[in-house]
């Protein structure tokens, strides 16, 4: 697969076009299966002292806009289209989130992919979201 950004362009995009976000971000890997850590900071607790769903699901929009972006190259217009999201455990506390993002299929119009999202440390996936984009006319 030929790739049109790399990390540094990926991130590098981000911070400009969404600068609001971009700190919480960091890719971790590129590639096949893509790697976005979400640093967790106090912010994106719930009470009880675990990460929010609604930080969940932006990993996960985060994660796979990323990943489409990688193939297809800046395309700031691509929105999310469709979403569904199981959360399956409880985040551990205190630990970053990291968002493990396989694109299913690229077409001409639409992308749709999967985002397992793990604690980092722990083996076994606290959520997994299932998500298709629309890719504007280029």
């Amino acid at each position: 697969m030929d790739f049109k950004m790399d990390v540094a362009s990926l991130e590098g995009f981000l911070a400009e076009a969404f600068p609001q976000v971009a700190n919480d971000f960091a890719i971790e890997a590129a590639g096949e299966e893509m790697v976005v850590r979400m640093k967790i900071a106090e912010r994106h607790l719930r009470p009880g002292g675990t990460v929010s769903g609604p930080n969940m699901f932006a990993l996960a929009d985060v994660g796979l806009y990323l990943a489409i972006l990688q193939r297809l190259g800046p395309v700031a217009l691509a929105v999310t289209t469709n979403a569904s999201i199981d959360f399956m455990r409880k985040p551990a506390a205190g630990r970053d989130l990291l968002g493990h993002v396989r694109i299913l299929k690229l077409g001409r119009v639409l992308a749709v992919g999967d985002v397992l999202i793990y604690s980092d440390g722990e083996a076994q996936p606290v959520a997994r979201a299932s998500m298709t984009y629309s890719i504007p006319p280029r």
